[in-house]
């Protein structure tokens, strides 16, 4: 049809050109004509306009052909999972070059000999179709061609003389738009194979278990057969009636010399496939998250991994299984070069609580994860580093009071050893440094926005550093990811032909280059979980820089971590986020990390194994920085400090607790509080419990009665 409209143009131009050398004449040869064939040729003319123009008004609905069920893949074409189409049915695009040569050979064979000669229409083979059927009187054979059938699947209608020519009409108008080879997919994706099956990478999936690409004999002669009648040869309920069609395919192909005697016997005689096989169905979130960003027609190959994502799922399948029957785990690993997903489970099973729920992408209070990058973001800002002295003495800020994890402090410690022990206070007062409003914004612009709670009056506070705004799975292996890059955050990559293209684009710089390694550093150096030995130590043993988070009330179990080029995060907890009593980060999900980072290191050789981990350089001595006390002078008051304001009213209810004194010097100390002894509780602690607010001094005396003393100032207290 192009070219013909070309044509036409080409020559209305070579006319509009010369008209006026040749028009005179051209009239008089016109009228020269005999009537009779000037009348002909106006009609002719006519009829094409009339054809033409008829075409164009009503095309074959080649549309219907658009509406495909989706085919998943890993990045190396691996099948992963299967979407159905709007209506349920299962209908795979066909690829010639993806089905086995020979099936395609015998179909011609069987169906259409001429296929590659005729335009839509073989006539040789409709008169012998209409010569035998009238010898024998009744229908033995239709004689349409594959592309009439492919019109009629397009437009199905009752079996009349009248939908014959209907189809032969579209089939012309089929040969006009498609190449042979696209009319020959077409049908093989619009084929019916029973059931709601359509097409034959359907059909071959789900009764014989694997593609089209290498077929038996017979498995070839069954899907020959099958369009033919595919109800009543449907092997899984119509046993009978597939062994009588593949049994006539196979005679068929033998008398035509496709088969020998010997295949065409063993073709009858094959065991049929009793049931469906189930489309693969791996990776069921990751898939339709993957699904979500690929153009909505045709197959999508994600960056998934498909090895490492059978094994995960497995994995955290059993894992889950020794867990209350309502907990669940997801994860995800990241390629950090060029940030495509090599594996991700929404969660670890779809038959407990929450399973049908894309986990990696639900808002979740981090806890602890986040505390690297307050660090990282004060190292470039120059307020501390690795070996700068923080203390961890108890706080409050305006009516914020942050408490370690085991209710205990420490004094004075290095900010390396804040971050590897997770220490709250030192990472609280690392973000009203660095401000949390500019901490929460750099978050957002690297593109793991903090969700803030409703009562937060959509602002950043300093709870920002212990979880108080929620993440996804998937902010965190952004996050993390852009640490093990040198502080550079790119978006996460789901599919396949992406991955050149993201690699292309500026990233977002999160973190200075210095400050996101020294973060590794200090993680790669943190404890490992009980009986794991550091990878640094254990050839062939992947080194994981990671932190641990739990957040309020145990409700969610974190573990994120950098393991040479993959960023590893795994979430464990109820979907509706009931607490879990003593379910930490550290006990419920780093184990966990660790045995993904091993499975990692094996499946992506040059992305996880010890070689390319994490060469930390040897870190500060502990404390190296740490101003030195000297004994021979008066104690030192570690808490509370000079100048401190503590409250002492309640918080969210509870009463405010004992304030516990703390200081070093030589011998047991005393304390004082204005001059009277301050009380001595159970463990042996001088605490106190002020009645007012008011300024208070506290005195500390050592055994050689060397006194010092502080002044602070009390407020919230109720009066006593």
């Amino acid at each position: 049809m192009q070219r013909l409209a070309a044509s036409s143009a080409a020559c209305l131009r070579i006319a509009g050109g010369q008209a006026r050398l040749w028009g005179g004449a051209a009239l008089t040869g016109w009228r020269g004509l005999p009537r009779r064939l000037r009348q002909g040729l106006v009609t002719l003319a006519a009829l094409a306009i009339t054809v033409i123009a008829l075409d164009r008004a009503f095309p074959p609905p080649l549309e219907r052909g658009e509406n495909l069920s989706q085919w998943v893949s890993d990045r190396e074409g691996r099948p992963l999972r299967a979407f159905p189409t709007a209506e349920g049915r299962w209908r795979l695009p066909a690829e010639l070059d993806e089905i086995d040569p020979v099936f395609l050979d015998a179909l011609l064979e069987v169906e259409d000999k001429r296929f590659r000669r005729h335009g839509g229409v073989d006539w040789i083979a409709m008169v012998r179709a209409l010569v035998s059927s009238a010898r024998a009187g009744h229908v033995v054979s239709g004689g349409s061609t594959i592309t009439m059938q492919t019109a009629r699947l397009l437009e199905p209608r009752p079996r009349t003389v009248g939908s014959k020519l209907i189809e032969m009409v579209r089939a012309h108008q089929i040969e006009a738009r498609l190449s042979k080879d696209e009319i020959l997919e077409l049908y093989l994706t619009l084929a019916p194979y029973g059931g709601n099956l359509e097409g034959v990478r359907a059909a071959s999936w789900s009764y014989f278990g694997h593609g089209p690409d290498r077929l038996s004999d017979d498995e070839i002669t069954l899907l020959i057969a099958l369009p033919q009648s595919p109800e009543q040869r449907r092997p899984d309920r119509r046993e009978a009636g597939a062994l009588a069609g593949r049994e006539e395919i196979a005679g068929k192909l033998e008398r035509l010399g496709f088969l020998s005697p010997q295949r065409a016997e063993e073709a009858r005689t094959a065991a049929l496939p009793s049931s469906r096989h189930a489309f693969p169905n791996m990776a069921w979130h990751a898939s339709a998250e993957a699904r979500r960003d690929a153009n909505p027609a045709g197959d999508v190959r994600t960056t998934l991994y498909r090895p490492l994502q059978a094994e995960l799922e497995a994995m955290l399948a059993t894992r889950a299984a020794m867990l209350d029957e309502d907990v669940q785990i997801s994860a995800i690993i990241v390629d950090i070069p060029t940030r495509a997903v090599r594996a991700a489970i929404g969660s670890a099973d779809r038959g407990r609580p929450g399973g049908w729920i894309d986990l990696t992408d639900q808002p979740r209070s981090p806890g602890s994860t986040l505390k690297p990058f307050i660090y990282a973001v004060a190292f470039d800002d120059g307020i501390a580093a690795p070996g700068t002295v923080i203390s961890d003495l108890p706080k409050r800020f305006d009516a914020y009071q942050p408490e370690n994890f085991d209710r205990s402090f420490r004094g004075d410690v290095t900010v390396a050893e804040a971050l590897q022990h997770s220490l709250n206070v030192p990472a609280v007062l690392a973000l009203a440094e660095v401000g949390p409003h500019r901490f929460a914004a750099q978050l957002a612009m690297a593109g793991a926005p903090p969700r803030l709670p409703p009562s937060a009056d959509q602002e950043a506070g300093l709870a920002l550093a212990l979880g108080g705004a929620g993440m996804t799975v998937q902010d965190l292996a952004l996050l993390y990811a852009a640490l093990g890059d040198g502080g550079v955050a790119r978006p996460l990559v789901w599919l396949e032909d992406e991955v050149e293209v993201a690699k292309a684009r500026p990233g977002q710089r999160l973190l200075g280059e210095a400050s996101a390694r020294s973060i590794l550093e200090i993680l790669a150096r943190a404890p490992t979980p009980s009986g794991r030995i550091p990878g640094r130590l254990t050839e062939g043993a992947p080194e994981v820089a990671f932190k641990t988070g739990t957040s309020y009330g145990f409700r969610d179990a974190w573990a994120a971590g950098v393991a040479g080029d993959l960023a590893i995060i795994v979430w464990v907890g109820r979907a509706d986020g009931a607490p879990r009593p003593g379910e930490t980060g550290r006990k419920a999900a780093l184990p966990i990390l660790f045995e993904i980072a091993d499975r990692a290191a094996h499946h992506l050789p040059g992305q996880g194994e010890a070689s390319r981990r994490i060469l930390a350089e040897a870190l500060p001595p502990a404390r190296a920085a740490q101003r030195n006390f000297d004994e021979s002078g008066p104690p030192e008051i570690l808490f509370p400090p000079a100048d401190a304001e503590l409250w002492a009213g309640q918080l969210d209810g509870r009463p405010a607790r004992d304030f516990v004194m703390s200081g070093r010097g030589e011998g047991h100390l005393r304390w004082y509080i204005d001059g009277q002894p301050a009380r001595t509780d159970a463990a042996g602690l001088a605490v106190w419990s002020p009645h007012r607010s008011g300024f208070y001094t506290v005195s500390a005396v050592d055994e050689a009665g060397r006194t010092s003393r502080v002044q602070v100032r009390v407020i919230g207290a109720a009066p006593g």
